[in-house]
């Protein structure tokens, strides 16, 4: 974690935004890490200069999923507004912008708009989630507004392990809990796993 956060520094410019996309498996700690990371990198500024830009933010409405019958597949690549995130991403990266982001709240199964700022003075921005690096348009548009890409490499045992653990800790029995894994959770881990552009950095966790 240090040596990442001094890394970010040494290459970092002094006026513009720095994007860095923090990608990898549902399970393998990319929220954990991002939140880490940017209050590290807070510390050594002295100031809030860091943000962390969760990507899950952009999940698409259950209605919308029902819609869709997605809803049984959702955090896939297909159950998110990538256009409003892309979007977003430009809007922070190209010009430079203030503006509020959407969240997802867990505990709702919903995502909440407006509820994070990216002020003027978030100079550097850590983007996470799972489908940062994905090949499949229009995922690899990401990577044009990113100027330095992490991948989190896990096992897949400890990947399943924690994503039944999830579901566990959301008041599932255990049978289902392990449907609900291993049927979307899994599945999506294997798709960014073998489906993703190579990143700047890998991280074996």
């Amino acid at each position: 974690m240090k040596e990442l956060a001094t890394y970010i520094l040494s290459v970092k410019g002094h006026d513009n935004r720095f994007i860095i996309s923090i990608a990898g498996p549902p399970g393998s700690g990319k929220s954990t890490l991002s939140a880490d990371l940017c209050d590290l990198l807070n510390n050594q500024f002295g100031r809030e200069e860091a943000v962390v830009m969760p990507m899950d933010g952009y999940h698409l409405e259950n209605t919308i999923l029902e819609q869709k019958g997605l809803l049984s597949r959702k955090g896939s690549p297909d159950t998110f507004d990538v256009e409003s995130f892309l979007y977003d991403l430009h809007q922070i990266y190209k010009k430079g912008a203030e503006l509020t982001i959407p969240v997802f709240d867990r505990e709702q199964d919903c995502s909440i708009p407006h509820a994070k700022h990216i002020l003027k003075k978030h100079h550097l921005i850590l983007v996470e989630g799972n489908y940062l690096l994905l090949k499949d348009d229009p995922w690899h548009k990401v990577k044009s507004f990113v100027d330095l890409s992490v991948f989190l490499k896990v096992p897949m045992k400890t990947l399943e392990e924690r994503l039944i653990k999830r579901w566990l800790d959301h008041g599932f029995a255990r049978e289902l809990a392990t449907k609900r894994a291993l049927s979307n959770d899994i599945p999506n881990a294997h798709l960014v796993n073998q489906n993703s552009l190579p990143a700047d950095i890998v991280l074996e966790l």
